[in-house]
């Protein structure tokens, strides 16, 4: 298994990007965190693969940060060396659009579905981007900040 500090230089130099380092939460000083600009979000996803060895994909959410626009987040691991890595890039609001990681990581395929379905961004070259959880004609999505919510039929206030 690598030392924190050879995995940190083997993302600098697969990913050309700083680590901000290991995940607070996390116990395993293995996992790293990196923020690339959104123009090397499929590059840097490929090299986390392909030089990296993580190859296993484990989740893709969002954050809202309503006026700054969001961050699309996902997590890698290699089960060989055990090196964790959270990707995060900032997209703006508007347009919300994302590449999709789909063509690399087959897990990506519902994943970003319901960040779509949830958060509207659009995941570019995803092969089926429609809605996963909510009806077709369900007005707007439910975890951006702005989204309006009726509480006026709610049973408790």
């Amino acid at each position: 298994m690598p030392t924190l500090d050879a995995a940190i230089a083997r993302v600098r130099e697969a990913l050309g990007a700083e680590p901000a380092g290991e995940d607070p939460k996390r116990p395993d000083p293995r996992h790293l965190v990196v923020t690339v600009p959104l123009e090397r979000w499929l590059v840097a996803a490929r090299a986390a693969r392909d030089d990296l060895g993580c190859r296993y994909f484990c989740h893709l959410t969002a954050v809202d940060w309503k006026t700054e626009g969001f961050d699309v987040v996902c997590r890698l691991e290699s089960l060989q060396t055990g090196l964790g890595l959270t990707l995060m890039t900032r997209i703006p609001r508007e347009p919300a659009h994302c590449p999709s990681l789909a063509p690399l990581f087959k897990g990506a395929l519902w994943m970003e579905r319901e960040c779509y379905d949830l958060f509207g961004i659009r995941f570019e070259g995803h092969p089926d981007l429609r809605r996963l959880l909510l009806p077709d004609d369900w007005e707007g999505f439910p975890l951006r900040k702005d989204y309006a919510v009726d509480t006026s039929h709610a049973p408790y206030r």
